[in-house]
Protein backbone atom coordinates (compact mmCIF):
# COMPACT_ATOMS: atom_id res chain seq x y z
CA UNK A 1 0.00 0.00 0.00
CA UNK A 2 3.00 2.61 0.78
CA UNK A 3 2.53 5.35 2.61
CA UNK A 4 0.53 7.49 0.31
CA UNK A 5 -2.95 8.47 1.79
CA UNK A 6 -4.96 8.99 -0.89
CA UNK A 7 -4.55 4.97 -1.73
CA UNK A 8 -6.28 3.87 1.58
CA UNK A 9 -10.10 2.01 0.75
CA UNK A 10 -12.11 2.96 3.36
CA UNK A 11 -11.97 5.66 5.81
CA UNK A 12 -12.40 3.60 8.73
CA UNK A 13 -11.58 3.88 12.80
CA UNK A 14 -8.00 3.60 12.07
CA UNK A 15 -7.17 6.39 9.40
CA UNK A 16 -5.21 9.04 9.48
CA UNK A 17 -8.03 11.48 11.12
CA UNK A 18 -7.98 9.15 14.05
CA UNK A 19 -3.68 9.11 14.09
CA UNK A 20 -3.83 12.91 14.28
CA UNK A 21 -6.13 13.12 17.05
CA UNK A 22 -3.92 10.90 18.97
CA UNK A 23 -1.15 12.57 18.12
CA UNK A 24 -2.43 15.90 18.82
CA UNK A 25 -3.20 15.11 22.20
CA UNK A 26 0.08 13.32 23.12
CA UNK A 27 1.71 16.24 21.93
CA UNK A 28 -0.64 18.43 24.32
CA UNK A 29 0.47 15.89 27.36
CA UNK A 30 4.07 16.74 26.40
CA UNK A 31 3.53 20.59 26.24
CA UNK A 32 2.26 20.35 29.95
CA UNK A 33 4.87 18.59 31.13
CA UNK A 34 7.47 20.85 29.34
CA UNK A 35 5.67 23.93 30.74
CA UNK A 36 5.80 22.05 34.11
CA UNK A 37 9.35 22.34 34.40
CA UNK A 38 9.48 25.58 32.71
CA UNK A 39 7.90 27.38 35.30
CA UNK A 40 9.90 25.71 37.81
CA UNK A 41 12.43 27.06 36.10
CA UNK A 42 11.36 30.60 35.97
CA UNK A 43 9.33 30.80 39.47
CA UNK A 44 11.03 28.85 41.89
CA UNK A 45 14.96 27.78 40.44
CA UNK A 46 15.93 26.74 44.31
CA UNK A 47 13.61 23.59 44.11
CA UNK A 48 15.73 22.28 41.03
CA UNK A 49 19.47 22.94 42.41
CA UNK A 50 18.39 20.67 45.02
CA UNK A 51 20.24 17.27 45.30
CA UNK A 52 17.67 14.51 45.96
CA UNK A 53 19.57 11.56 43.66
CA UNK A 54 23.00 11.73 44.78
CA UNK A 55 25.06 14.07 43.46
CA UNK A 56 22.51 14.47 40.24
CA UNK A 57 20.68 17.86 40.90
CA UNK A 58 16.56 17.95 39.77
CA UNK A 59 17.61 20.14 37.13
CA UNK A 60 19.24 17.52 35.22
CA UNK A 61 16.92 14.63 36.12
CA UNK A 62 13.92 16.18 35.16
CA UNK A 63 15.36 17.37 31.72
CA UNK A 64 16.19 13.63 31.41
CA UNK A 65 12.73 13.10 32.61
CA UNK A 66 11.37 15.38 29.83
CA UNK A 67 13.59 13.33 27.40
CA UNK A 68 12.29 9.68 28.26
CA UNK A 69 8.65 11.24 28.17
CA UNK A 70 9.24 11.91 24.93
CA UNK A 71 10.50 8.90 23.93
CA UNK A 72 7.51 7.20 25.91
CA UNK A 73 4.98 9.16 24.39
CA UNK A 74 6.74 8.17 20.59
CA UNK A 75 5.96 4.40 21.42
CA UNK A 76 2.33 4.87 23.08
CA UNK A 77 1.46 6.83 19.48
CA UNK A 78 3.72 3.69 17.59
CA UNK A 79 1.18 1.28 19.31
CA UNK A 80 -2.14 3.62 19.09
CA UNK A 81 -1.93 3.68 15.40
CA UNK A 82 -0.75 0.70 14.47
CA UNK A 83 -2.79 -0.31 11.79
CA UNK A 84 -2.62 -4.44 11.21
CA UNK A 85 -3.87 -5.58 7.83
CA UNK A 86 -3.88 -9.28 6.62
CA UNK A 87 -2.15 -10.37 3.87
CA UNK A 88 -5.57 -9.93 1.18
CA UNK A 89 -5.49 -5.88 2.36
CA UNK A 90 -7.74 -6.40 5.45
CA UNK A 91 -7.40 -4.73 8.42
CA UNK A 92 -7.71 -6.11 11.61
Amino acid sequence: MGWNVAERREPGINGPGRAARIGFGLFWIYVILYFGFIALVLFRPDILSSRPFGGVNLAIASGLGLIAAALLLSVVYMVACRVVESPRGERR
